[in-house]
């Protein structure tokens, strides 16, 4: 009674600690890697250096405003305040304020506020294109774990299924209607089994540790992904497959990474703009208050007090400052030149990244395609490999086939049922991408 509530004990705990494992599903995974991924990390601190540099040129609108203080000591023959120059020892102070507001800039400061506007439009894109790709390879790897779990299952089974058929072989050795050799043979059957359920488990642990390590999840606490209910495979994603001209047309509009170029492009127009500039004159407006305090080492000398001279030696000025370019040695024209070069080339990346999607795409539909012909191939092939097996296992209880022919069916069925589990997930993956390319949220 004490060996049995002890054990009842020792179940019970073990059954609470694979309670507590928790279930990952796809969208989880991926949530959780985009918000801990360091690649993603640090292109957000790009998106927010791009946001301080618009705020940057935002700002460059407003008037400066600075200070300036000095102290000076002259010994010798030096100027006083009065303008003469005569052999004395003298401290002067001096203080001003200034200003400087920018009210032409031959149009530099606008462009330069919307070419920093295209750049920060240009990394949030960059942003969600990292964000997408990592979402794909989680789902990649996702569905490798889940197709591993089916292979861990069905070689379980055909374990079961030999396991099960050593026990009707005894019989049939007992009646004398098989030699004793079919029952070692299908013993050495079990062994196989057991090694490739062994080596099933082993890929299933590496495909969930490849997942684990994408996600970067921290401690050492046990990792498995939950398992969704897949019905018809083929109904369920059809929708997904969809003609390439479609679904290109939907990624022109949705892609993070075609939108991004193209904010290049316009970057790249703002920048001839600015280099323009450089033609037009600049006019700015100038502010100044002044004043100064001036001291003669004399004991002869009746030197005027600080705030009298503070007050009384104050200046004001308020100007205009206008700038008109002559020649600059042709830099402006080359700058120009170089950014309408800069333009062109722009242009045909954008030109070469559509081309690469639209052929992406081109690879995506007919891999989609090709796998949905192949999952449904590979199910007629299970339902014929299953009959096949039916039939060899009703002979080989009865004593009327070998074990030979009894393990090639079980080998056939084994191999058809894999065949079938593979092209299934990859059929699934293949309309994942196309959703992908549609800007439709990867999920299970």
């Amino acid at each position: 009674m004490k060996k049995t509530v002890i054990s009842l004990i020792i179940g019970l705990c073990i059954f609470s600690v694979h309670a507590q494992v928790k279930l990952w599903t796809l969208e989880e995974c991926i949530q959780y890697a985009v918000e801990h991924n360091i690649t993603i990390k640090r292109m957000e601190i790009q998106k927010n250096v791009a946001e301080v540099d618009l705020n940057t040129a935002q700002m460059s609108r407003l008037p400066d405003l600075s200070a300036n203080a000095g102290q000076n000591w002259n010994f010798g023959r030096t100027q006083t305040s009065s303008g003469l120059y005569e052999v004395k020892n003298q401290g002067s102070s001096s203080f001003s304020i200034s200003s400087s507001v920018p009210i032409f800039t031959g149009f530099r400061i606008p462009n330069e506020i919307a070419k920093n506007k295209l750049e920060l439009q240009t990394a949030t894109e960059n942003l969600a294109k990292a964000k997408e790709d990592l979402s794909l390879n989680i789902a990649s790897l996702f569905l490798q774990a889940l197709f591993n779990k089916e292979l861990v299952k069905i070689n379980k089974s055909q374990l079961e299924l030999s396991e099960s058929q050593v026990q009707r072989t005894e019989v049939l050795v007992d009646a004398g209607k098989v030699p004793a050799s079919q029952l070692y043979d299908i013993k050495a059957q079990v062994a196989n089994d057991k090694v490739s359920v062994i080596q099933a488990e082993n890929n299933l642990n590496l495909a969930l540790l490849d997942l684990r390590q994408s996600l970067e999840l921290e401690g050492n606490s046990e990792f498995d992904i939950f398992v969704p209910e897949i019905n018809n495979v083929v109904e369920e994603n059809i929708s997904s497959v969809q003609p390439v001209s479609i679904v290109f047309d939907n990624a022109l509009q949705v892609k993070p990474v075609v939108r991004a170029q193209e904010y290049v492009v316009e970057s790249a127009e703002k920048t001839l703009q600015i280099a323009k500039s450089g033609y037009l004159p600049t006019l700015s407006l100038n502010f100044r208050y002044g004043t100064s305090y001036y001291h003669l080492y004399d004991k002869n000398f009746n030197n005027t007090s600080f705030s009298n001279q503070f007050k009384n030696n104050a200046e004001e000025y308020i100007g205009l400052n206008l700038n008109i370019p002559i020649f600059n040695r042709f830099s402006v024209r080359n700058q120009v030149r170089n950014a309408r070069f800069n333009i062109e080339n722009q242009k045909l990346v954008l030109e070469n990244v559509k081309k690469d999607l639209y052929k992406e795409i081109q690879t995506a539909y007919l891999n989609a395609v090709s796998s949905q012909e192949k999952y449904k191939a590979s199910q007629e092939a299970v339902i014929s490999t299953s009959e096949s097996f039916k039939y060899a296992q009703e002979r080989y209880e009865i004593g009327k086939s070998s074990v030979f022919e009894f393990n090639e069916a079980k080998t056939k069925l084994v191999r058809s049922q894999l065949e079938e589990a593979q092209s299934k997930y990859d059929y699934i993956f293949r309309a994942k991408i196309l959703d992908f390319y549609n800007g439709v949220p990867i999920k299970l």
